[in-house]
């Protein structure tokens, strides 16, 4: 079951430091290089450009790493 999400959802995922949470800022459904590093993306399965609630920190993850938690 894919998972979709919307720039604005509140969304958690599991990271080494434990889980963070975040709102998503930017939907890529295209490839996108980011931190030096191309991300493979495509409409069916998007990646997600996800703003840390805590921390100034930025993360990039496909669908089936989050969570919706609002």
């Amino acid at each position: 079951m894919k998972r979709a999400f919307h720039v604005g959802d509140h969304v958690r995922w599991n990271s080494e430091a434990g889980h963070v949470s975040g709102r998503i800022t930017r939907v890529h459904t295209r490839d996108v290089d980011y931190k030096g590093h191309t991300h493979r993306c495509t409409p069916d399965d998007p990646q997600y450009e996800i703003a840390s609630d805590t921390t100034d920190h930025v993360a990039l993850h496909k669908g089936r790493a989050l969570h919706r938690i609002d």
